[in-house]
């Protein structure tokens, strides 16, 4: 390797320098507060781990996303984390063991073996919040409410909400017993508003169910189309309606709080459909083509550490919101340079300083105060009759 390709990054894989990474770790302090603030507590993850609890319950997006190696010391197949809502969850089934409701928050870097998009980065910075053992739509007004604080604190502008609920496709599959590969086409073309092929792939089925199947292609827009929905799918099977209803609910109670966002309803969107069990949402900017923050209920990811308790939760990355948001940038706190030296009052002196929350750079052999403005110091530690004094550059 040429020597100048010795300072090359993978594609995808970037490196954050000041101030920008002073603006991200301050971002990164101020949610976890707010987090805090509203009952969450934080976890650390483990960057690496075994691959088959790494990847449970996350299907094959992620199986693809996740760089793997053999752990030298088991012999068995090990992860990088690429996404740690699957972790949290096993701290919630297995770790902790809690009864009633639990909120658990996070936020840390992860690794993509292939990015979300061609324009994503391979090196997020996760971060989110998960509410397990409380089923009801409350639950996920509050996660969904959580998210939009994150995104209000990071001065997004322009925020749109998209809503739907997968429990509406799925009941209505099950309901018309599609097999597996007839399910997955029927998936692919409402995810791509494929109105022809919809149509043609259940023209087979019972009449009532076809035409159910073919109108989530058409429900999608404003608060309108939920009650339309309710109208379209009267004759669907009860877990249809009970999702319906769940919906209605959640955008009800979050339309009041937030009258002023646009909320946008797609019965027939079915992301993180082998994933979710519930409600999903995602924010959107305009200019950005990929969601910004996102999240859904999955009730069953904890099935398999043996404890499987209701779930919602949201993610997000940090690195993407301080890159849109309109947050004033961190101004690096201006500091007292102090001179070189050895001498046990001055030391005392700078040690005294940093106890009270001041930053004092001190000079390395050959630097004098000239390169004290290269070091952001505005002031200078002098001695004087009195003792070592601060005073202005």
């Amino acid at each position: 390797m040429a020597t100048v390709d010795r300072w090359l990054l993978p594609d995808g894989i970037e490196e954050v320098l000041p101030p920008q990474a002073a603006q991200i770790e301050a971002s990164r302090r101020q949610v976890l507060d707010m987090f805090q603030a509203w009952g969450y507590e934080f976890v650390v993850t483990p960057h690496i781990e075994f691959l088959e609890s790494l990847l449970t319950g996350a299907g094959q997006k992620l199986d693809l996303r996740t760089f793997k190696v053999t752990d030298p010391q088991s012999g068995h197949l090990m992860g990088f984390r690429a996404d740690i809502t699957p972790q949290v969850a096993r701290m919630d089934a297995h770790s902790l063991r809690r009864e009633g409701p639990s909120r658990l928050c996070y936020a840390g870097s992860v690794v993509h073996a292939r990015p979300r998009s061609l324009s994503r980065s391979r090196s997020p910075i996760q971060l989110g919040a998960e509410l397990y053992g409380d089923a009801s739509p409350a639950a996920d007004i509050e996660v969904i409410s959580l998210m939009l604080a994150t995104l209000e604190h990071a001065e997004i502008a322009d925020i749109h909400m998209d809503l739907g609920h997968v429990g509406v496709y799925r009941g209505l599959a099950r309901a018309a017993d599609l097999s597996d590969e007839l399910e997955a086409q029927v998936f692919d073309a409402l995810q791509r508003k494929a109105v022809d092929e919809v149509a043609a792939l259940t023209e087979q089925l019972p009449k009532d169910l076809a035409l159910m199947l073919n109108e989530l292609s058409h429900l999608c827009g404003g608060r309108e189309v939920l009650d339309q929905a309710k109208t379209v799918l009267a004759a669907a099977p009860s877990n249809v309606l009970a999702a319906l209803d769940q919906l209605i609910v959640i955008a009800d109670a979050l339309m009041l709080r937030y009258p002023h966002l646009p909320f946008y309803f797609d019965l027939g969107e079915l992301r993180g459909y082998h994933y979710h069990t519930g409600v999903v949402f995602a924010a959107f900017v305009p200019g950005v083509g990929q969601s910004i923050a996102q999240g859904g209920r999955y009730d069953d990811i904890g099935a398999v550490f043996g404890r499987a308790r209701p779930a919602t939760g949201f993610s997000t990355d940090l690195k993407t919101l301080v890159t849109l948001g309109q947050r004033q940038p961190a101004v690096l706190a201006s500091g007292i340079w102090a001179p070189v030296g050895a001498q046990a009052d001055l030391w005392q002196a700078i040690c005294a300083l940093r106890n009270k929350g001041q930053r004092v750079v001190q000079a390395l052999p050959g630097q004098t105060v000239s390169d004290a403005e290269q070091a952001s110091c505005d002031r200078q530690l002098v001695e004087n009759s009195s003792g070592w004094q601060v005073q202005p550059l």
